[in-house]
């Protein structure tokens, strides 16, 4: 199944990606010289917006789930990914521990660990799964929706003891891991059985936690990509790039630091209309407010005009003011919005690329029948579409118009792995001296 698109077959975003496909050579020399200098992250997926007019990144995400979601058709490139990964980071690898989020519940999360696991151990490795939760004190099996089971088990310092009086390596009973994977995104901290591991491969890095990790950042890192790949291919930027702004000292529940939040709402508002009047763009700019530091889509809300921070009600700061693991939001992006005019079975959607190593292995279409073109749509009411990507995102067709769908894939492929290589950046710049 292949969407509708609803977006013109005309105008700047048709020109982008028949520039992308005539450039397709080019770009993907470029990109392999990139992958030569910079190191991609293990995983990541990447939240794309189609406006018709911009195609552009909203989020990436270093510890993705949804796997499960993923076309079964692509699972033979996710193992074959996997495999090249693994053999760059420890080519003798036998035992993987893969570590999940503190989800016991949800079984739609929990589908995606089995996927997970399952696309590891086509690789040739023993995965074993080990849980952060302190109930967890024995292996526990959980059942899944499918009919398949998922055994989770306690995580176990091993070895010879360091100065913290723990054993060296993190491992289960009778399982020393090579490498651990970890699918948590670590926003309440790093946990202590986590740290100052010995030979052992963590991916992707502590460092790629929202602890510490900023959406701010990465954006910063994305615009620098953005700007030499534009350069490349001779178009403007801003096609592909989100603007943004931020402010680091928040509170919503106090009210405090709303004159930083309108006075860059207002400067992010004039530039996105002087762009649009450069277009001839006639839809009215919004721009996205939320965590800097945050994911499940909370913390986040659509703004078309300074003064609507100022009056949010109660239940409106309330929802601003906390993300996941009930952490106060103090900082704030202020990102660009770009609406989304692709839609699947009448529920506004947008594209989902996931990548393995520097591979695109697929994707799928979230959509929300109960969200508008201008909202965040990883909101209640969302659901995938995995055969969305009837075709996949690296296999252009030249023979096609540019919005056939193995070349719309194509360039959210292409866009995706531009957010992939800022994410690479975004880890070089905060990995530890």
């Amino acid at each position: 199944m292949v969407p509708h698109l609803t977006t013109a077959l005309t105008g700047p975003l048709l020109a982008l990606e028949e520039r992308i496909l005539a450039a397709e050579t080019d770009i993907e020399r470029w990109l392999r010289g990139q992958w030569q200098e910079h190191t991609p992250p293990f995983y990541a997926s990447v939240d794309l917006r189609n406006s018709g007019f911009k195609l552009a990144p909203v989020d990436t995400n270093l510890f993705p789930g949804g796997f499960n979601n993923l076309n079964p058709v692509f699972l033979p490139l996710c193992v074959q990914a996997a495999m090249g990964a693994i053999e760059k980071i420890c080519p003798d690898a036998k035992n993987l521990l893969l570590i999940p989020e503190n989800h016991t519940r949800n079984q739609f999360y929990l589908a995606n660990v089995a996927r997970l696991a399952a696309i590891l151990r086509h690789t040739g490795l023993n995965v074993r799964v080990g849980s952060l939760l302190p109930e967890i004190t024995a292996p526990t099996t959980l059942d899944l929706p499918d009919g398949q089971t998922l055994t989770l088990e306690p995580l176990k310092r091993l070895g010879q003891k360091g100065k913290d009086g723990q054993g060296r390596r993190l491992g289960l009973d009778d399982f020393d891991p090579c490498a651990i994977l970890l699918n948590n995104d670590l926003s309440a901290g790093v946990p202590p059985i986590l740290e100052n591991l010995h030979e052992q491969f963590l991916l992707p890095p502590l460092a790629a936690g929202w602890h510490v990790r900023r959406k701010s950042r990465h954006f910063a890192a994305y615009h620098r990509v953005a700007k030499e790949f534009a350069a490349i291919i001779d178009i403007d930027p801003w096609l592909i790039d989100p603007a943004f702004e931020t402010c680091g000292a928040v509170n919503f529940h106090e009210q405090s630091g709303m004159e930083c939040l309108a006075a860059n709402v207002d400067t992010l508002l004039y530039r996105i209309r002087a762009k649009y009047k450069e277009y001839g763009i006639t839809t009215e700019p919004f721009v996205i407010v939320k965590a800097d530091a945050g994911t499940y889509g909370m913390g986040i809300m659509t703004v078309k005009d300074a003064s609507e921070v100022k009056t949010l009600n109660r239940r409106q700061r309330n929802k601003m003011a906390v993300v996941k693991e009930g952490l106060q939001v103090t900082e704030v992006i202020i990102q660009e919005g770009v609406p989304t005019f692709e839609s699947v079975d009448d529920g506004v959607a947008e594209p989902v690329v996931y990548m393995i190593d520097r591979y695109v292995v697929g994707g799928f279409y979230r959509v929300n029948t109960q969200r508008g073109r201008d909202e965040n749509l990883n909101a209640p009411g969302m659901q995938f579409k995995p055969l969305a990507f009837e075709c996949g995102c690296s296999l252009p067709d030249c023979f096609l118009g540019p919005d056939a769908p193995p070349n719309r894939f194509y360039a959210y492929g292409v866009v995706a792995r531009l957010a992939l290589l800022a994410a690479s950046l975004e880890l070089e710049e905060s990995a530890p001296a």
